[in-house]
């Protein structure tokens, strides 16, 4: 028997379209229903690969007893926050001002017929245990309580829309102010404040990864730089990353990085890919170059759909075990490998301690090669060897576990971030593979999920839906600039300028600055929500203004320009507040102030491929470069008046609105910068 989930295409619904709960998907006559029948709202938000989601589904939600008391009393809704992240973002911002305590997932959280939360939480045991109600009682309870304390509810719920409403309106009005730099070293400062020198990452646990901080202190100073490459290379050899396929996990449960939540996410791996190809160009460590080839590798292979879109994530557990894929024990892997191979293979991952993971062992780099090396009395390339060809075999014999579950549906905004990481990882590292692999994820946002001149936000068998939010426009945006730093083509510029146009005619907040999550035309919500600080993602709006700022570099358009100011300015207290909250927004508001250099070059077909080399070699983190074939037709005025003489390929280096001199040899390109 199944319920109404499964008509629905996202595979976290379809995961409960078989429980006796009568689920709803979020939709219309839910809503109807709730509010003709009186009835309060039972709202659960989670996603496919997420654990505690499977565990308070397989002990309530499958439950008989349960589903009936949740029946009884409620309209039960399901939502994946993937696909919605509007309603997951107003009910955890309403998970905390009822708590005051930060929210998570499964999120559970009970509202009124018109949608205003008064009751919440996450996991709930089926049993009273640690602290926290049996989900059956707290059902009883709260229904009860919605039938017999009406006033207070009301009290309540018109308290909490003042608080979101606030929420909404942090920042100040737009024009407000003088901007300055200052924040982005704050920003800096806190970070080091937080920083785990011995570790690496910022805190104690959880610790997730949060790479707009990391790309905030690579373009730092020296200690800056040092605190982001040391936290790379750290997660580049702990747990969270993936020792034989590739690939990193959303968060680490200790601090040194060893013991993951299991999940793989497409939204982290896009953005760590980008970073690990920079703290490549910048250090020349073969740890980062090898880590950027077996996150790629694994992206191509295991998330890349035949059509080209990249899928969402891979669950965290497998054969009803969480981990279970990625954990070994000692006898497992010496039956796969030769005694030399182990030798080397047991210290350098820890099969020679205890079991860190439920008995198991979940690889983690505890040795350097040379230390086990001099132990084994050979050399470190021979012992290397013996590592490399024991990951390949244990990684064979993997493949033939039980996977982990793959969530397939295709997120145009978490396609962009790989889209742009595949592209800026490919260009740095000379893998034209991994650019093909990005084209091709945006050739299919295009195909797919543009459609009318408007954006979509989910793909999947076919069906695309589901208006798309500030961070599918932004972070597209990003993807499509990085593109044309790998191949000039104009209509990826004309894409770019389409969405920032929809961004300002749909989602501006014209009164106040910034942008709303939402455009003016979605559906009527409890809250609009509009946030500046970085998540596990970059803020919308500081990608946002940092392409603005871009575009209208590229485009000579002024209300790009004008935009991005007035974002940074409706950011700018909460900028001060708490910089290192939003890097994304420091990121944007030095690039306003201190713009970073770009090139242009134009130049035959058969000349640029030289330049861009030239270009290559001399990489700099604060610069941007685009290859401009000189018979290239439609170029916006900025770039049509940079014209290349006497056959000669020519380039010009700028910063903000003045241009150096043109130089015709790429030799000189290094002095001329300076």
């Amino acid at each position: 028997m199944s319920n109404r989930l499964a008509d629905t295409t996202s595979p976290y619904l379809l995961q409960h379209a078989h429980n006796p709960v009568e689920w709803w998907p979020w939709c219309a006559e839910a809503l109807e229903r709730a509010r003709r029948e009186d009835r309060p709202i039972l709202l659960s938000i989670g996603y496919s690969a997420c654990h505690w989601c499977h565990v308070m589904a397989h002990e309530s939600f499958e439950d008989e007893a349960t589903a009936a008391v949740m029946n009884e009393h409620f309209i039960n809704i399901k939502v994946d926050r993937e696909e919605r992240p509007d309603l997951d973002k107003i009910y955890q911002n309403a998970h905390y001002l009822l708590t005051r305590r930060p929210g998570g997932w499964p999120l559970t959280i009970f509202l009124t017929p018109e949608l205003e939360p008064f009751y919440s939480g996450t996991y709930f045991p089926p049993e009273p245990r640690h602290g926290l109600p049996g989900f059956r009682d707290l059902l009883v309870n709260v229904a009860r309580a919605y039938r017999e304390q009406q006033a207070a509810i009301a009290q309540q719920s018109e308290a909490l829309r003042d608080a979101l409403a606030q929420l909404a309106e942090a920042g100040g009005a737009a024009g407000a102010g003088l901007l300055s730099t200052a924040p982005v070293e704050a920003g800096r400062k806190a970070l080091a404040r937080q920083f785990d020198a011995r570790h690496g990452g910022f805190g104690q646990a959880p610790k997730f990864p949060h790479p707009d901080n990391l790309a905030l202190l690579l373009r730092g100073d020296d200690e800056a730089r040092g605190m982001a490459l040391f936290t790379l290379e750290k997660m580049a050899l702990g747990g969270i990353h993936d020792q034989l396929g590739g690939g990193f996990c959303r968060y680490s449960v200790d601090d040194r990085w060893m013991i993951p939540h299991f999940e793989k996410m497409l939204y982290d791996n896009g953005p760590l890919l980008a970073l690990y190809a920079e703290a490549w160009k910048v250090t020349g460590r073969p740890l980062f170059r090898d880590t950027c080839e077996a996150v790629a590798g694994w992206v191509v292979r295991e998330m890349q759909s035949p059509e080209g879109g990249y899928w969402s994530s891979l669950d965290a557990d497998s054969e009803g075990g969480e981990g279970r894929f990625y954990t070994w024990t000692p006898e497992e892997v010496q039956a796969l490998l030769t005694p030399e191979e182990y030798a080397a293979f047991a210290p350098r991952f820890g099969l020679d301690r205890a079991p860190n993971f439920e008995g198991r062992w979940h690889l983690h780099v505890f040795e350097p090669v040379e230390a086990i090396a001099r132990r084994l009395g050979e050399s470190p390339e021979t012992v290397a060897g013996r590592i490399e060809s024991a990951r390949a075999k244990l990684f064979e014999a993997r493949q033939s576990r039980v996977r982990p579950g793959l969530d397939d549906k295709i997120l145009t905004g978490w396609n962009a971030l790989m889209i742009r990481g595949m592209a800026r990882a490919g260009r740095l590292l000379e893998r034209p593979d991994w650019i093909e692999s990005a084209r091709a994820a945006a050739g299919f946002i295009r195909k797919n999920l543009w459609r009318d001149g408007r954006l979509l936000a989910a793909h999947r068998n076919g069906f695309s839906h589901l208006p798309a939010y500030l961070d599918d426009h932004a972070w597209l945006i990003q993807a499509l600039l990085e593109l044309l730093q790998c191949r000039w083509q104009g209509e990826l510029l004309s894409w770019a300028t389409d969405l920032a146009d929809l961004l300002l005619a749909h989602f501006e907040d014209r009164e106040r600055g910034g942008f709303w999550f939402t455009a003016d035309d979605h559906e009527a919500l409890l809250q609009r929500p509009k946030s500046f600080t970085d998540d596990a993602t970059p803020s919308g709006n500081g990608i946002a203004a940092q392409m603005l700022l871009e575009l209208a570099w590229l485009t000579g358009e002024q209300r790009y320009q004008e935009a991005a100011e007035r974002t940074l300015r409706a950011a700018w207290p909460a900028i001060v507040q708490a910089p290192q909250a939003h890097a994304s927004l420091l990121l944007a508001l030095k690039a306003h102030l201190e713009p970073d250099e770009r090139v242009i070059v134009r130049g035959s077909a058969g000349q640029l491929p030289g330049w861009q080399q030239a270009l290559l070699q001399d990489f700099r983190l604060e610069r941007t470069a685009y290859f401009i074939r000189e018979d290239a037709s439609g170029l916006p005025a900025p770039l049509a008046a940079h014209r290349p003489s006497n056959n000669l390929a020519t380039a010009w280096i700028c910063r903000g609105n003045q241009c150096l001199p043109p130089v015709t040899d790429p030799a000189a390109l290094d002095r001329e910068a300076g």
